[in-house]
């Protein structure tokens, strides 16, 4: 895990991160970014979609990314380039789904987004969701009898921010951790809520834990 944590932060931090995948790959992760105002759009592009793609390609993945629209998303510095339109994507390509956090505070999912969620899992296919992504899990109905993981509980004031009480029927919170259950993976910790709240990043670790997962199948 050391030698793959100094990796990606040389990767990164050189400024070496393609959002294509470079080379061909007969397995295929699709990346769903969700579109919408967020904390601080350049430490999400960098500390969390950079992150999940040198370690999705380092692992051998060939990674696509997907947004509702297909523009490109900006920062101050950064962007991500070369998006599919959700409506363009054919899920029979991919391995597994995964969807950043990106520090947008909203829990935004489209019908179209729900939609590839429940049909990815109806396949057998992966879906790992980080932190402020959750949310777009429960609004897709998956997390019922669940078990999954987000920055706060629901006895905090910031849970009905995000979640509808009955998409979560029968869920079980399990903290900020990594949460595996079946082919659901959520965690409760992303580069905006280490730097506005303290709430350690799991970007790393989720990641690692989906490319194991995969393999495992």
């Amino acid at each position: 895990m050391r030698k793959i944590s100094i990796f990606v932060v040389m990767v990164i931090l050189a400024g070496v991160i393609s959002f294509s995948a470079f080379g061909e790959s007969d397995s295929k992760v699709l990346m769903i970014i969700r579109e919408g105002p967020s904390h601080d759009p350049d430490l999400m592009i960098k500390m969390e979609v950079g992150t999940m793609n040198v370690l999705l390609k380092k692992a051998g993945f060939g990674v696509d990314m997907a947004s509702l629209s297909g523009q490109d998303i900006s920062g101050p510095a950064r962007k991500i380039e070369k998006l599919m339109r959700l409506s363009e994507v054919k899920l029979d390509d991919y391995v597994g789904v995964i969807i950043p956090c990106m520090g947008i505070t909203e829990p935004i999912a489209s019908p179209e987004m729900v939609a590839m969620i429940k049909d990815a899992l109806a396949q057998g296919k992966l879906v790992a969701s980080v932190n402020g992504a959750v949310p777009v899990l429960a609004k897709a109905g998956v997390l019922k009898g669940k078990k999954y993981a987000f920055y706060a509980g629901p006895a905090d004031s910031d849970f009905g921010k995000y979640f509808v009480i009955t998409d979560l029927e029968g869920a079980i919170y399990s903290g900020q951790g990594v949460v595996q259950d079946g082919k659901i993976i959520t965690c409760g910790g992303c580069p905006s809520s280490e730097s506005n709240r303290g709430i350690q990043n799991r970007t790393l670790e989720l990641t690692q834990t989906f490319i194991a997962a995969i393999r495992s199948k």
